[in-house]
């Protein structure tokens, strides 16, 4: 009995980390391979549903979380020096913020969806690239761009906000670069 409990700690532990090579799509996939905690099953359903190439949700989550499920950003300093609140309520995988968060499971009925679950976070990537697609014309392969609308909101991208955020831009360009790897990779990666 002990042996099962301790061998089912561990591989929730398992879970709760990011992955160790993040920068390879496949090892990545290679490492969340589980029968209830598949990453490849969940970012190719992610695709078929909304479009949106595994590279380009790869990629996104790369940049945004770097894999870690209970990301946040970082929290602004009182006094200069004492850790007060975060900058924003974005957190998980995604990054989603709240607000944005609660209209993608309204929209969706995805009322149990965590933004700490890999499965529900890459879905919510889809779904949101999706809506830059709709809302601003912008193309399902287009990284670059899709990462700018995530970033920046709908509203704010197609006003051109980013425009005036030189390190936006870049993080833009290191995500399109990313994904471009990530798609190479997936094309030689074991099935």
């Amino acid at each position: 009995m002990r042996l099962v409990l301790v061998v089912a700690l561990l591989l929730l532990a398992g879970c709760a980390t990011a992955p160790r090579e993040t920068r390879n799509a496949c090892a990545i996939f290679e490492q969340r391979d589980g029968l209830f905690n598949n990453w490849r099953r969940a970012a190719e359903s992610t695709q078929r549903e909304y479009g949106v190439p595994v590279a380009v949700l790869m990629a996104t989550i790369y940049t945004e979380s770097g894999f870690r499920p209970y990301a946040r950003p970082p929290r602004r300093k009182l006094l200069g020096f004492i850790p007060w609140k975060h900058q924003s309520s974005a957190y998980g995988y995604s990054q989603a913020i709240d607000g944005t968060w609660a209209r993608y499971q309204r929209q969706t009925g995805r009322w149990s969806a965590r933004r700490t679950k890999f499965s529900d976070a890459i879905r919510f990537i889809g779904w949101y690239h999706a809506e830059s697609r709709r809302r601003n014309g912008i193309a399902l392969n287009d990284t670059y761009n899709l990462y700018l609308a995530y970033y920046f909101g709908h509203t704010a991208y197609a006003r051109g906000d980013w425009r005036a955020d030189p390190g936006i831009r870049r993080a833009a360009r290191r995500t399109a670069n990313m994904a471009v790897n990530y798609w190479q990779q997936l094309r030689r990666c074991p099935n």
